[in-house]
């Protein structure tokens, strides 16, 4: 039994206890959450490691490692013992992404060995709606993309990820992985956009889904569309679909500096409930 403070590479038998934690909050840890729901913690299928810090005995925060680093339920003593398993283990990550304080005290720890980062953002407020818009009617143009329309959606999807990370998704493996993923969430429904003449106007899609909460994510209005309230209108759209079929609670988060999308998602009931940080290598 652990009875001190340790970290170790959790196995499939601590699925109950990892899931016990994610649970603790719902909404900031809904993407590890839905990955872990459906592939539970062997490495392979989940698509990375789950390091999970003890005291005492207890499994108390979790440490997602893939492509991502993500924290998760980590105080000051958790993230100092995650950070030292990711300096020994050496940087496998393209980001960090997590809860505000606690990213920014693993990054602290972690910069002088894996430093420079291409782009900090250190405060991407985390906004919540558990209730339809009122007063802006959803574009009723905006519905899920349907599996022919790959060919169609993919630009606007390559697009948007350019402009919010910085590069090009198609870049390393030609973008194999990136339309795998685009694909997985346009045949399971999660994937919405507004298809004018042959061309995406507006997009967005349900990336994770949990039984108690979900998270928006890719929203886009092409760069000739914008300024028409195209985002309310379409965000209107998708979180109708998004609080009737995924989820009771509806979430995503921003980077602080886009003040138009953060005014446009207040507009549609979005409120802010805490922030996330995300280091970008």
């Amino acid at each position: 039994m652990l009875t001190t403070s340790t970290t170790r590479v959790l196995e499939p038998a601590d699925l109950d206890a990892a899931l016990a934690v994610l649970d603790r909050d719902p909404v900031a840890n809904a993407f590890v959450a839905a990955r872990v729901r459906v592939a539970g913690l062997d490495p392979w299928r989940l698509g990375g490691e789950m390091w999970g810090w003890y005291a005492g005995g207890r499994l108390e925060s979790l440490c997602y490692a893939g492509a991502n680093l993500v924290l998760i339920c980590a105080g000051p003593a958790a993230v100092r013992a995650f950070a030292e398993r990711a300096r020994r283990a050496g940087r496998r990550c393209s980001s960090i992404v997590g809860p505000a304080d606690a990213t920014a005290l693993l990054w602290s720890l972690l910069e002088p060995g894996w430093g420079p980062a291409r782009e900090v953002r250190r405060n991407q407020p985390l906004m919540v709606t558990r209730t339809l818009p009122e007063h802006i009617a959803p574009d009723p143009r905006v519905r899920r993309v349907r599996r022919e329309e790959m060919d169609v959606v993919m630009p606007a999807c390559v697009a948007m990820f350019t402009e919010e990370v910085g590069i090009s998704p198609l870049a390393g493996d030609g973008g194999l992985l990136y339309q795998a993923r685009v694909a997985e969430l346009v045949t399971t429904g999660r994937a919405f956009a507004r298809i004018d003449d042959g061309r995406v106007v507006f997009k967005a899609e349900i990336g994770a889904v949990t039984q108690h909460a979900c998270q928006i994510q890719g929203v886009w209005v092409a760069p000739e569309h914008r300024g028409r309230g195209l985002s309310e209108t379409g965000m209107a759209a998708v979180l109708h679909y998004a609080l009737r079929d995924a989820a009771p609670i509806a979430s995503l988060y921003v980077n602080d500096f886009n003040t138009a999308a953060r005014a446009a998602y207040r507009r549609v009931g979005f409120t802010e409930t805490g922030a996330f940080m995300s280091v970008l290598f």
